[in-house]
């Protein structure tokens, strides 16, 4: 079979699968569907065959040059663009040229819209359904004259050239609105950018600056003035998609009295069906990658956290084309969070849809730049949001600990406890030999619970005189803690410390609905709108895009690598907040959010972070990522070689009744058979003696068990029963409390001290300024306050007690 037969066979395939009729010249019958493709159509004398002649509704609309894979396509599109010309005049047809060609070699393919002014080839992912075709066949407007002249086709590119004017403020009284400059040039960017046909483009604003408020009023103008059937927006966590949901519900047209969920159905997708009468489909990209692949999505699986589990995937199964899904289901895709959706995994769903794609983020990276071709049409950073009064600045308070530094070891004879993971119960502990650990396995392997205390207790004893003086009321406080365990205990602890009730902390984790708990969903709205809680405690769920606007403490008890990440949870304090709804969850008059504090507990913002990107090569990953990797698909050796190593380790310390369990949810294999399988589907490559399509089955097998939900869950928990170690008998020590250097406060106290201090007159300070610089200093130098308050104890009676 040669190249060319290979790539017919491969493109008649995809017309199948898109619904056209693929038949010979001999036995064409152009009524036969609503789209007939004809191979080998004879066109007019000297214009030669074309490879495919497509009919739509009994008249001819368009050609396909077929080419071997491997061939280039550019070159040939003059080639295609001739036999368009050629149609015999006796024959019906929808244009003269007829108005769409595709140049394919079954594994690329070309498509130019002669409809579109100024038509241009774009890549497509498969063919068009021939329903779209009739859509867009339904915008040829009449002859207007015997010359055969006539308006232009009202497409989507066309009509984005006659966009109205933007309207930057509407509504009255408490429904008033007004874009801002950032969200007017966003928005007048992205128009001039689509006007342009660019295929993609990317809106750079700063969390809080209100980049999913800009992001509907640009989906409103293009769907009701561009004419978009159809927008695809994509997020990472099911909590976002359902923030979004409401805001998209809840916007106020600008042009009529309609809110956009009453003017265009918006669905939140959570099964596997797209609502053909949504104008709108918001979407974790998880979900509609397992629906391209035509794979059931655990709803539980939306709200599990995508951070870094594109980087198992180094070569991922390719998705194919899904005729449920065509290709033309969406004409716009926006993608939150740009920066974690464009890597391998992930951008296969990017690629997919024959779509302008939009990103947004707030924190790009050079990879961000690449993927949409380098067209910023917006860059709005924090600093100039700061300026402009859209978000808030911060100061860094850092808290350094004596332990949290350097660790500790405790000698042998002393009493510890371990405790179950999974089951939280605990056993004494007496040691044989000393015990030492480093910094970085505190609240993975080793909890010290005089750490955390340590922690809360310099929080509780240094925020009002030191971050908030005018303040009765601890401000909205988010802590990030390393896993749930370790949010159990700072919640714990925070109530001890700062005497109060269960109402005054509370942990917001996906585990905490869990017995019947208070769904997360309602515990951030309390934490949102209610006097109570005052502190959360999350791991990542309100790591990004959560909008908290109270929140004016920001607690790092987790260290975090990447930037975007980190930049992403610094923003969870930078949004403004207006004074009546601050006043609404804090007592006392005249509350205004004006800054906000990064409480730094490990020294986040003193190490060098990378932008986030594919790993190289996989390093130390949990077995939860590894299980949700190959959840979706990943059969890579590395990945599941991992898997099968973890799942005898776990064999080797299972209870019956966990072997019994894993039995039961995996259809009958135990542990070591769902390790051995891994092995023996890994060790066919070494053969070479197996079908390739039996060795795909193989592979099938062994990893399809792990596909089920409620197995995973069984792993995990099985795994979480490994012991964590609780020091109970070292003794933490506070070594530093105060603002960071650079800081605003910081920076304001050496210009002050600078303009007081010049020339050699110290001894004219006034009293009062003394006093602040003894509190910055105390805040900065708590073990030197002592010889300081001598100096100044006239003036340092309102500093409070040395720590």
């Amino acid at each position: 079979m040669t190249p060319e037969v290979e790539a017919r066979q491969t493109i008649d395939a995809l017309l199948t699968a898109a619904g056209w009729h693929v038949c010979n010249v001999a036995d064409a019958n152009i009524h036969a569907a609503v789209g007939v493709a004809i191979r080998e159509f004879p066109l007019n004398p000297g214009y030669g065959y074309a490879d495919y002649l497509l009919y739509v509704n009994g008249k001819a609309c368009g050609v396909i040059e077929a080419k071997k894979e491997g061939a280039t396509l550019t070159g040939v599109e003059l080639q295609s663009s001739r036999y368009a010309k050629g149609l015999p005049t006796t024959l019906p047809a929808w244009g003269r040229p007829l108005p769409f060609v595709w140049e394919s070699t079954g594994v690329e393919t070309h498509f130019t819209n002669g409809l579109d002014p100024e038509p241009r080839a774009r890549s497509v992912f498969a063919f068009f359904r021939p329903e779209l075709l009739v859509q867009w066949l339904a915008l040829l407007p009449p002859m207007m004259n015997g010359n055969g002249a006539s308006e232009p086709p009202s497409t989507f590119l066309a009509r984005m050239r006659n966009m109205p004017k933007l309207v930057t403020e509407w509504g009255s009284g408490g429904a008033h609105y007004q874009l801002w400059p950032a969200q007017i040039g966003a928005i007048t960017n992205l128009e001039k950018s689509l006007a342009a046909n660019k295929p993609k483009a990317l809106i750079q604003m700063a969390t809080g600056s209100g980049k999913t408020f800009t992001s509907i009023g640009f989906i409103y103008r293009l769907i009701k003035f561009g004419g978009a059937r159809r927008v695809l927006f994509l997020v990472d966590r099911g909590n976002l998609a359902r923030q979004t949901k409401k805001e998209f519900d809840a916007h106020a047209s600008p042009y009529n009295n309609y809110k956009f969920g009453e003017e265009y159905i918006v669905q939140h997708l959570q099964g596997g069906h797209i609502d053909t009468s949504a104008r709108v489909v918001i979407c974790t990209i998880q979900r509609m990658f397992s629906m391209l692949k035509g794979r059931e999505l655990a709803e539980e699986a939306d709200e599990e956290s995508t951070e870094k589990i594109e980087t198992l995937f180094k070569d991922p199964e390719p998705i194919g084309y899904n005729p449920a899904i065509p290709i033309e289901s969406f004409d716009i895709v926006v993608t939150d969070e740009a920066h974690r959706s464009i890597y391998n995994l992930w951008r296969q769903v990017l690629e997919y849809f024959d779509a302008y794609l939009i990103g947004l983020t707030a924190t790009p990276n050079k990879q961000t730049f690449g993927f949409f071709n380098q067209n910023l049409v917006m860059e709005y950073g924090h600093a100039q949001a700061v300026a402009d009064g859209v978000n808030v600045n911060y100061d860094v308070y850092r808290i350094k600990t004596e332990v949290g530094e350097s660790g500790a070891k405790v000698d042998k004879g002393f009493w510890l406890e371990t405790q179950d993971k999974a089951t939280r119960r605990k056993t004494a502990w007496q040691l044989d030999d000393d015990f030492e650990y480093q910094p970085e396995e505190l609240d993975r392997a080793v909890q010290t619970p005089d750490q955390i205390r340590t922690v809360v207790r310099t929080l509780r004893d240094r925020w009002q005189p030191d971050m908030f003086p005018a303040r009765t009321e601890l401000p909205k406080t988010l802590i990030f803690a390393k896993d749930d365990n370790h949010a159990e205990k700072i919640v714990e602890i925070l109530r001890e410390e700062f005497g109060r009730g269960n109402e005054f902390a509370q942990k917001i984790t996906y585990r905490s609905a869990q017995g019947g708990g208070t769904s997360p969903d309602q515990l951030i709205k309390d934490f949102r709108s209610s006097y109570y809680p005052r502190v959360a405690v999350t791991v990542d769920m309100i790591a990004t895009g959560t909008d908290i606007k109270p929140v004016e403490i920001v607690v790092f008890m987790r260290s975090v690598k990447s930037r975007s990440f980190f930049e992403q949870m610094k923003g969870r304090g930078v949004r403004v907040c207006n004074p009546t709804d601050l006043a609404a969850v804090n007592p006392g008059e005249h509350i205004k959010k004006d800054h906000f504090v990064i409480v730094d507990c490990v020294g986040v913002c003193e190490r060098d972070k990378t932008d986030s990107r594919p790993m190289d090569a996989k390093k130390s990953v949990p077995l939860d990522k590894l299980l949700q990797a190959v959840s979706l698909g990943n059969v890579e050796d590395e990945v599941l070689s991992s898997i099968a190593a973890r799942l005898a380790r776990l064999d080797k310390d299972a209870s019956d009744a966990d072997r019994a369990k894993v039995v039961e949810l995996s259809g009958g294999k135990t542990l070591r058979d769902l390790a051995r399988g891994i092995v023996e589907a890994l060790a066919i490559d070494a053969t070479q003696d197996m079908p390739p399509a039996e060795a795909d089955q193989r592979f099938r097998d062994a990893t399809n068990p792990f596909a089920l939900p409620a197995l995973r869950e069984q792993l995990l928990k099985m795994k979480q029963k490994a012991d964590l170690v609780i020091d109970v008998v070292t003794q933490d020590t506070l070594l530093h409390a105060g603002f960071s250097e650079g800081s605003d406060r910081a920076t304001a106290l050496v210009q002050r001290r600078g303009r007081h201090c010049g020339g050699g007159h110290l001894g004219r300070l006034p009293p009062p300024d003394r006093a602040t610089d003894a509190a910055r200093l105390y805040a900065n130098h708590g073990r030197q306050y002592a010889a300081l308050s001598l100096v100044l104890a006239p003036h340092a009676a309102g500093l409070g007690a040395a720590g």
